[in-house]
């Protein structure tokens, strides 16, 4: 490759051996994904869609051309992101790995069905298929519908007060309440004294009367004006708070409209399937004793055994249906290999039922890993963004041994990753850095793991090669001893079955456990929620805006459990998580951390602004009379192509800018807002170094490693790892107050072991502060260095959900029942 200029990337020329893994390694920010994702992998769909037809090309998503003056040797491309696309309330671990397409054929063709009933093809076993789906759901398996209390919150009101809080509100609301005075309904009387059959009739009808409407008039003048022949204002259609709610969800474009009827609405399981989402004829084909269903619905490990059982005799002379069996055998011992491949990932707990919309970023990789192990393609370049993201290290030797199966079948393996196990099995190591941002972008090294020792400038060389020195100076610090105990008894959640667990306080507290143990349900679900609960905190519930929302959060379960002791230590709860800091690129780093306001005011504090008399909301890009009117302050303007993928283009007007070209008039120590907002976290820590809250935000920010980003950097480019640094970084801006207790899962995300080094500073001074600090995470290095670990397990699923050790790290590492323990020993043998 030579010239490579995406992103950061300064002019980089950069050989790689085929048939090898590579893997491209460097700070948080220093341009690994820009030389992986966005210029090989981009430079070969490209090429490789040179060769597909016009129409064919119009299906695929495609990414952008690559700035690259020259690549050779690129063969055709895979790309395995975390990126989940759009999620989809259809998509589930079976359709993601085709495994549900394989269970429906042996369904179709060796299921035992009941007398008398036709056979029925493969097709008629899958809910996305009008021959297959429960008529009544839709396939989806829960039905949406509205309840009286969750329509009218207070039934002491009159529907002329609002007692129909489901209602549209303005105009829409009182054309309704019109409507029911001309039908003869009393809108003054309180909705609890209204008749049974009237407020049935008011809130589920399916009739759409059509009525004269005589806007502030009783029944008693509507009825005299009716009797007079009196001309109406006007001819209402009446319809019920149901219709309305259910009609406004499934049709309107509206965000807003959409999130306040969701407000209105309850998801129950379809009354017909039970949740399974067929058509009964196809649920009442049975194998193995189970419909489709119900084998769906079992843990991919237990599925496998079910299977194996089914087919362990072999056919036999007084069979009557020999090529049944032999077709069942077949079929089941597909099924059988690709569940293989999941189980050796370490998923061996997923149903085939689960929704991939609740799936981690890290889980959803490694399922399309899996599918590619079975694919058996050869002569092709795999392109994988951390696929050690929320991997236990007993799950990274298994993938580890997937790398190698790939490599072996003649295919290359270029990987993005930070973990040292990955990068220490790697045949080739590329180097990216040495910094972030403006201070990255250029190729340290290039060539064989060994080598990397003599490259100076290389912090991975530093952790690789001397990580006990390097962990020692982060974070080594004599352990403290807890200031009190958060005692929790009876957990009920997912796989926890009256867990009891004790939570030192003032302390920073690791909980580690393999892939599905349940350290999520135990610290971020059970933990946060009965705290919460505790402190009188209502529960943050984000408004559901499309059906995916709504199904994902009719799925969440309620804890069961209770604190038993240790809530006097603990005043406030802050989780730092890592879902996106908004959904549009109009939310940036800026706007989220606050500091934004506080420079907009100093735009506004100009003579020239004052003169003009220019607010601070001018200087808002969301704000018509400060944005560009062409692209209403989005910067870009979409272009359409037709047999191309849209080009988002600088917008014509603003050159990119933003704003209008009387707002950019307006400069803060020669620079305009537009400008302000491009400059870099760092570079903007010295342009505002007399501006105290501004530089105590971007402080923050340097100390999570967040320099290289720029202050408007829109939301939707930021990762996971990153957007959970922000929120910490504006976290950390706050004056602390002790006896806070800080929740992360899995913080270590996408960080570099530099990185690594600085998050936990900031943590273990949150505990110094007098805080509590409790982590859900798998870097062995964090582990070791936290003050207490708790170690969940033994296995995943159904396997786990106890606590197998805890303590200090050292006694954890000593425990012969730990599946963590072998790796801390790594560390401290």
């Amino acid at each position: 490759m030579r010239g490579a200029r995406v992103h950061n990337l300064k002019n980089v020329d950069v050989d790689l051996p085929r048939n090898a893994i590579v893997v491209f390694t460097g700070i948080s920010g220093s341009g690994k994904s820009s030389l992986a994702f966005g210029t090989l992998f981009a430079e070969s769909q490209r090429r490789y869609l040179d060769s597909v037809s016009p129409y064919a090309r119009r299906l695929i998503d495609q990414v952008g051309e690559p700035d690259v003056d020259s690549i050779d040797g690129l063969p055709p491309a895979v790309a395995l992101q975390q990126q989940r696309g759009t999620p989809s309330a259809r998509s589930s671990v079976g359709s993601v790995t085709t495994i549900s397409n394989g269970l429906r054929m042996l369904y179709s063709r060796a299921g035992t069905y009941p007398r008398g009933q036709s056979i029925l093809y493969a097709d008629a076993f899958s809910p996305n298929t009008p021959e297959g789906a429960c008529p009544r759901c839709h396939g989806i398996g829960r039905v949406f519908d509205v309840t009286e209390p969750m329509l009218v919150p207070d039934d002491s009101l009159s529907i002329r007060d609002g007692a129909i809080a489901a209602w549209p509100p303005a105009w829409q609301g009182k054309n309704l309440r019109g409507i029911l005075v001309t039908l003869g309904y009393d809108i003054d009387k309180p909705w609890k004294k209204l008749s049974r059959k009237a407020r049935d009739w008011i809130l589920y009808t399916d009739e759409t009367p059509e009525v004269p409407v005589y806007p502030d008039r009783d029944c008693e003048q509507v009825r005299e004006a009716i009797k007079r022949g009196d001309s109406p204002s006007y001819m209402g259609t009446y319809s019920s708070a149901r219709r309305y709610v259910l009609q406004s969800f499934a049709t309107t474009q509206s965000q807003r409209t959409k999130q306040r009827v969701s407000r209105y609405m309850q998801i129950s399981q379809c009354p017909d399937c039970h949740g399974k989402m067929l058509k009964r004829e196809s649920l009442s084909v049975k194998f193995a004793g189970l419909d489709i269903g119900e084998l769906s619905q079992l843990t991919l490990t237990d599925m496998a055994a079910k299977l194996r059982g089914a087919i362990a005799d072999p056919p036999c002379a007084e069979d009557k249906n020999p090529e049944k069996t032999i077709v069942a055998t077949r079929i089941t011992t597909d099924i059988l290999a690709r569940v293989e491949s999941l189980t050796t990932l370490g998923l061996g707990y997923l149903s085939l039922h689960r929704s991939t919309p609740t799936l981690s970023p890290g889980e959803l990789q490694r399922l399309r890993l899996a599918t590619q192990l079975r694919s058996q393609l050869f002569g092709v370049v795999y392109v994988l963004d951390e696929p050690s993201a929320g991997l236990h290290p007993a799950d990274t030797q298994a993938l580890i041994a997937a790398l190698d199966e790939l490599k072996q079948a003649g295919n290359s393996i270029f990987v993005v990753e930070h973990d040292t196990r990955v990068i220490q099995h790697a045949d080739w190591i590329v180097d990216i850095g040495p910094d972030a941002g403006q201070h990255g972008g250029e190729v340290i090294y290039s060539g064989p793991i060994e080598g990397l020792r003599k490259a100076k400038q290389s912090h991975t060389a530093k952790y690789l090669f001397n990580h006990k020195a390097t962990a020692s100076s982060a974070a080594e610090s004599s352990v403290r001893e807890p200031a009190g105990w958060l005692n929790l008894e009876g957990l009920e959640r997912n796989n926890l079955h009256g867990l009891n667990v004790d939570f030192p306080l003032g302390v920073l507290t690791t909980v580690t456990g393999v892939s599905g143990s349940g350290k999520s349900s135990l610290v971020s679900q059970a933990l946060v929620e009965l705290v919460r609960q505790s402190l009188g905190q209502k529960l943050e519930v984000e408004v559901p805006s499309t059906e995916t929302d709504l199904l994902e959060q009719s799925e969440e379960v309620s804890t069961g459990g209770q604190i038993a002791g240790g809530m006097d230590h603990v005043r406030r709860l802050v989780t730092v998580d890592q879902k996106p800091i908004g959904r549009t690129p109009r939310s940036n780093l800026a706007t989220y951390t606050g500091l934004f306001d506080h420079v907009r005011k100093l735009f506004a504090a100009t003579s020239k602004a004052k003169s003009r008399r220019y607010d601070a909301g001018r200087f808002s890009f969301n704000v018509a009379k400060g944005r560009c009117s062409n692209c209403e302050g989005a910067g870009f303007v979409s272009v359409e192509l037709l047999f191309l993928p849209s080009v988002y283009a600088p917008c014509p007007a603003c050159h990119g800018q933003r704003y209008n070209h009387k707002t950019l008039e307006i400069t803060y120590r020669d620079k305009n807002i537009a400008e302000v907002l491009d400059l870099t976290v760092e570079t903007a820590h010295d342009f505002f170094a007399e501006v105290a809250p501004v530089q105590r935000a971007l402080e923050a920010l340097l100390q999570v490693g967040l320099g290289y980003l720029r202050l408007g950097q829109p939301a939707t480019e930021l990762s996971g790892g990153e957007a959970q640094r922000i929120k910490l970084a504006t976290e950390l801006q706050r004056n602390q107050r002790g006896d806070t207790l800080y929740i992360l899962d899995e913080p270590t995300t996408g960080l570099h072991p530099l990185d690594v080094s600085m998050l936990m500073a900031q943590l273990n001074g949150l505990v110094d502060a007098g805080n509590t600090v409790i982590l859900v995470e798998h870097d062995m290095q964090v582990a070791s260095h936290s003050d207490w670990m708790i170690d969940v397990g033994p296995g995943a699923g159904d396997k786990g959900g106890r606590i197998v050790a805890q303590g200090p790290p050292k006694k954890v590492a000593r425990s012969k029942k730990s599946r963590t323990a072998p790796f801390l020993r790594e560390l401290d043998p």
